[in-house]
């Protein structure tokens, strides 16, 4: 697996680059928004939010414009609203610094898992499985379908998915979409189930919609 480390603090790059290629990876590193924006094509971009030419976000955004590569942001940002714009922008995952290897090497594991197989690919859901029109949820291989061809979600953006589609078409509060795909004690913003559930509309297309209800939660329509 290539990597691409976006990252302009040279004790961590250092770091987390050599650690990488112990794990069997191919890495090259880009110390600035610009040089990750020319890098060669890779299949997975660790991308520091704090960069000395220009905000992370801009170059998650960019990246995204123009690929499908799985982005894991590294950020020393603390505050939930970044997070959340960044999952927002299409980033795949994120970790928060300081952070464990062992912890950033699981987070692209789990990113890897759940990109497996070419874009477009068809799949056959199992026996676990919750469907509602051309959607089809398999809790079994966390893995979720519209029309037969899989969808690559978030581990956040599956389960709030698989939430909506146990009881398809009922209003599921965001109370209990935070206790039920969070937990109970959650006490952030309930913001980040908006940028959630814009995210798996973008994913989803127009055959499957989450609908908002006015003050209450969402529903799932199609």
């Amino acid at each position: 697996m290539h990597i691409l480390l976006v990252e302009d603090d040279a004790a961590i790059g250092t770091s987390v680059r050599d650690g990488l290629v112990e794990y069997g990876y191919t890495v090259d590193w880009a110390r600035t928004g610009a040089e990750a924006l020319e890098a060669k094509t890779a299949d997975l971009v660790l991308l520091d939010l704090g960069l000395p030419d220009m905000d992370g976000r801009d170059v998650c955004r960019r990246l995204r414009e123009r690929s499908d590569v799985r982005i894991v942001m590294l950020t020393a940002r603390g505050d939930e609203l970044d997070r959340v714009l960044g999952l927002e922008l299409g980033a795949d995952d994120y970790v928060t610094k300081p952070f464990g290897f062992r912890e950033l090497v699981a987070r692209i594991r789990a990113v890897q898992r759940r990109r497996a197989g070419a874009t477009g690919s068809r799949a056959v859901p199992g026996d676990d499985t919750l469907t509602f029109g051309p959607l089809a949820v398999d809790q079994r291989t966390r893995r979720a379908l519209v029309d037969g061809t899989e969808i690559h979600l978030t581990v956040k953006e599956f389960d709030l998915l698989a939430y909506l589609a146990t009881d398809a078409g009922a209003v599921c509060t965001r109370t209990d979409i935070l206790e039920r795909v969070w937990d109970s004690n959650w006490f952030g913003s309930t913001k980040t189930i908006d940028a959630h559930v814009t995210a798996l509309r973008r994913k989803l297309g127009p055959g499957v919609q989450i609908v908002a209800v006015r003050g209450i939660g969402y529903r799932l329509e199609h």
